[in-house]
């Protein structure tokens, strides 16, 4: 039995669950499971912890981030095959998750050496004069994180690292689909000298995480995962600040004039069906300028069809592979059923019939569809499969609107030649990020991630994080002689 980590020990309980692997199905692990009591035995340590993780001088926290950074290094390929079995996400992109996750700890160490506080004039009032004032970051306390399957060690790296730069204990309930990842994850964090009693990794029935949620020891709340649960945690959770990055329907734009077609092609196909589309940026809709409408299709779909591998996790190439679970492949199948006899038109792809040991019924060829109501399953909701929408549009005006009707709001792209266009596709669209000439999927470890509208609140990556686990104190003081 994989033990899960409590207080950082090992610990071993009387249930388990089987982990399996998506594309055969068998077994890959038994890991232990958290009970009630587990749980509040971590919140204990945690909260138990907090005077201890604050009082760590800002050197020693960069000089953690930096040993695990180093410890992922030379994990890798261990951590790679580990997200390959138990998320079934190709060799390459594993590996690229890999090399993420370290950066990600990399990037917290360096915004730890740059954080500074604030001087603040008291003078512009005339009571004020002859005194000073200063601004500082203190941690928030413990942190629970709930992390989701589809990139189980970057994701959980982006709540682990900023709550160790901004000196909060943190527990970490991983995807119960891939537990594995974040356990591993949390071996390194524990041998890179991170206090022991600061950090739990839970392997948890979803019904006995409630105490993550509503416990008033635990100060910060991050979760990335569903809108539906994501906003129905945010209403339990008392006091503490919640920060949820939920999904999307990533839109995409092209104009009648773009700088690179077959660039652009390539790239909307990776973006639309990389991970077998289960990623929250992921190219769902693109919305074509009509008089270049057809000339995309065509090509797109062609592209699609010769470029895009589907295939076995471990071999190089493969971008698509096996859904997560036979709910999520039901799921896709049936949105695209729907959506096809409610008018839309499938040009390719569709659910491939595969023996159980090679992705059985969790396996799809890359899916596009065209003329798509927007009321429809696949015109209202996240995907999160290998399906793309493609229609088109006359005005640029009536695109932005198109996009902006969706509920989500995560990121958008455009691709154009003129830089009027891109100014306005920023002003106008309400995302959290707008590429121009790249596909919304794209994304850099330090940038400020996250949405608006249904796709959440708060941002990730290294420096935002660190200030959303944080409080900021003010100090003024007269220095009147």
């Amino acid at each position: 039995m994989r033990p899960i980590l409590i207080a950082g020990r090992p610990v071993t309980t009387d249930q388990a669950e089987t982990v399996t692997s998506p594309w055969t199905a068998a077994p890959i692990a038994e890991v232990a499971l958290a009970s009630p009591a587990d749980v509040d035995s971590a919140i204990a340590a945690a909260d138990g912890a907090r005077a201890t993780t604050a009082a760590l001088p800002t050197w020693r926290r960069a000089a953690i981030l930096r040993a695990i950074a180093d410890g992922i290094g030379k994990r890798a390929d261990e951590l790679t095959a580990t997200i390959r079995d138990e998320a079934c996400k190709p060799i390459d992109l594993a590996r690229g998750e890999v090399a993420r996750a370290r950066t990600t700890f990399a990037l917290a160490a360096e915004e730890l050496d740059a954080l500074r506080g604030e001087v603040i004039p008291m003078d512009v009032a005339p009571n004020a004069e002859r005194m000073g004032g200063m601004t500082r970051l203190f941690p928030a306390g413990p942190v629970a994180a709930i992390a989701p399957f589809n990139f189980p060690l970057n994701l959980v790296a982006h709540k682990v690292a900023p709550a160790i730069a901004a000196g909060c204990p943190i527990l970490v309930k991983p995807a119960n689909k891939t537990p594995l990842s974040a356990l591993l994850l949390g071996e390194i964090v524990t041998e890179a000298g991170w206090p022991a009693a600061a950090l739990s990794v839970l392997h948890v029935a979803i019904a006995d995480t409630a105490a993550l949620v509503t416990d008033d020891r635990i100060k910060v709340l991050t979760f990335t995962g569903s809108d539906r649960v994501g906003w129905a945690l945010k209403a339990r959770a008392g006091r503490k600040k919640v920060l949820l990055e939920l999904g999307g329907d990533a839109a995409v734009i092209i104009t009648a004039d773009v700088p690179d077609w077959d660039a652009m092609i390539a790239r909307l196909a990776v973006g639309a069906f990389a991970y077998s589309g289960q990623v929250c940026i992921s190219v769902q809709r693109i919305l074509v300028h009509a008089s270049v409408y057809e000339r995309f299709v065509g090509d797109f779909v062609a592209h699609v069809e010769a470029n895009i591998h589907v295939g076995a996790p471990e071999r190089p190439g493969v971008l698509v592979s096996a859904l997560i679970d036979d709910a999520a492949a039901d799921r896709v199948a049936a949105w695209t059923r729907e959506t096809v006899a409610m008018g839309a038109t499938q040009v390719c792809g569709g659910r491939l019939d595969l023996p159980t040991d090679a992705g059985g019924g969790r396996v799809f060829a890359p899916m596009v569809l065209v003329d798509v109501p927007a009321t429809s399953p696949l015109g209202c909701n996240e995907a999160f499969g290998p399906v793309v929408t493609i229609a088109a549009y006359d005005d640029l005006e009536e695109a932005f609107a198109r996009v902006n009707s969706s509920r989500f709001g995560l990121q958008a792209a455009i691709f154009t030649v003129r830089l009027d266009q891109a100014m306005r596709a920023f002003e106008a669209l309400e995302v959290g990020a707008v590429l121009v000439n790249e596909m919304p999927t794209f994304r850099v470890d330090h940038m400020p991630y996250g949405g608006v509208k249904d796709s959440g609140v708060g941002r990730e990556g290294p420096r935002y994080a660190i200030r959303d686990y944080s409080e900021e104190r003010l100090l003024v003081w007269p220095w009147r002689g």
